[in-house]
């Protein structure tokens, strides 16, 4: 028995006359001519509009003709490329159409053909992706949220270590600070933070890891830096443990700087000092963002309307709606005789009752929640969610 031969063409009409006729619907059309459900509503979509010649297959040739440009304009764009090795085409699109307004300018693909053919990228090499999350805050504005971390660590020729605190606005991604601190102490942090109040205002919250001296594993993961931070009228947040990904965009920052300016390090301790401070300023009013528009962070920030007079303040509860408790020198409150145990950090500062269920209280310092104390058993911590292994 000979194969049955079928024309492309004949099955898409088969599938468009038996739907217009509604001898069966779309779904058991396409599931008999083996395509999905957009691949039938598109065939029955152009028949309406061409008939019967527009099921065959269009040309998949360019529309416009390729087009050569001048070999003016290509030096034009090799020389940028040149000033910055490390940008990708998009950013040199967006610098080219900044220097020479007006002018033509190939596309970023075509950018790419022209890099490749000079020999000026290559591929890089694809990473396993991670799952999207919700970000822990939302992000619609300039200081809404700043994202802070540490540079991992790396040595300077002369044998030196260098480890950046970098602090970086999450909306404009402008870079606040990128300098090396001797130590990761709480009062080289708080100076640091200190520094960038008085200068750029205050945030709405700080986005940090898990790290010292950002978090502890004490109640509510805090830590002397975000008592202060709280006391400031700042609120801290941070990553799930072990959970990168939802500070993407800072991490992908410390690969743009590592790439930048330590790969390789510097020969001395002093160059790689230069090499981050030429860093921060070309960053921030020189190189193009794509989550911008391909604008430059510089352009776009602005700084925080809430001006720090540089006093901590205890937070303040509304006693008309919660219990305001001190928590005593031994780390512990009180309710009706029962000792609670939250933590020495907390001595001598005032936290919130709510009761929220017959006996159940939601217990806060500020607009931290620290966990629950339940009538007759005690104060109980929220339960954190297992490690994932990576």
């Amino acid at each position: 028995m000979a194969w049955r031969q079928t024309k492309v063409e004949d099955q898409r009409m088969y599938l468009v006359k038996s739907f217009i006729s509604k001898s069966a619907t779309m779904k058991e059309l396409c599931e008999e001519c083996d395509v999905s459900r957009k691949t039938g509503y598109k065939w029955h979509q152009r028949y309406l509009e061409g008939g019967q010649p527009a099921l065959t297959d269009s040309s998949r040739a360019p529309k416009a003709p390729f087009r050569i440009y001048e070999e003016e304009l290509i030096l034009r764009v090799l020389e940028i490329k040149m000033r910055y090795p490390k940008y990708g085409p998009k950013k040199i699109h967006a610098i080219f159409k900044r220097r020479y307004p007006g002018e033509p300018c190939p596309s970023p693909t075509r950018l790419y053909e022209i890099f490749k053919e000079h020999h000026l990228v290559c591929s890089r090499k694809l990473c396993r992706r991670v799952p999207r999350t919700q970000p822990l805050g939302e992000v619609n504005q300039s200081n809404d949220v700043w994202c802070a971390d540490f540079k991992g660590y790396f040595f300077t020729g002369d044998n030196l270590k260098v480890e950046p605190l970098t602090v970086t606005d999450g909306h404009t991604r402008y870079l606040l600070y990128n300098r090396h601190i001797e130590r990761k102490r709480f009062e080289d942090v708080w100076k640091v933070y200190v520094t960038l109040f008085n200068e750029f205002g205050l945030p709405s919250k700080i986005r940090t890891d898990n790290g010292p001296p950002f978090a502890t594993t004490g109640v509510g993961r805090l830590s002397q830096l975000a008592l202060h931070l709280i006391k400031a009228g700042v609120t801290p947040e941070w990553i799930a443990p072990g959970c990168p990904e939802e500070n993407g965009r800072h991490e992908r920052f410390h690969r743009s700087l590592k790439s930048e300016t330590a790969s390789p390090p510097a020969a001395t301790f002093g160059e790689q000092t230069r090499r981050l401070e030429v860093f921060t300023e070309e960053y921030n009013f020189d190189r193009p963002h794509e989550a911008l528009n391909q604008q430059t962070p510089g352009s776009v920030y602005s700084p925080s309307v809430r001006v720090w007079d540089g006093v901590l303040r205890s937070p303040e509860y509304d006693t008309g709606d919660v219990l305001v408790r001190k928590v005593g020198p031994n780390g512990c409150v009180y309710w009706k005789q029962l000792s609670c145990y939250l933590g020495q950090l907390l001595s001598g500062e005032y936290v919130s009752l709510k009761e929220v269920d017959n006996g159940y209280f939601r217990v806060h310092y500020g607009p931290l929640f620290l966990g629950t104390l339940i009538e007759g058993q005690g104060f109980k911590r929220p339960e954190l969610a297992p490690r994932r292994r990576r």
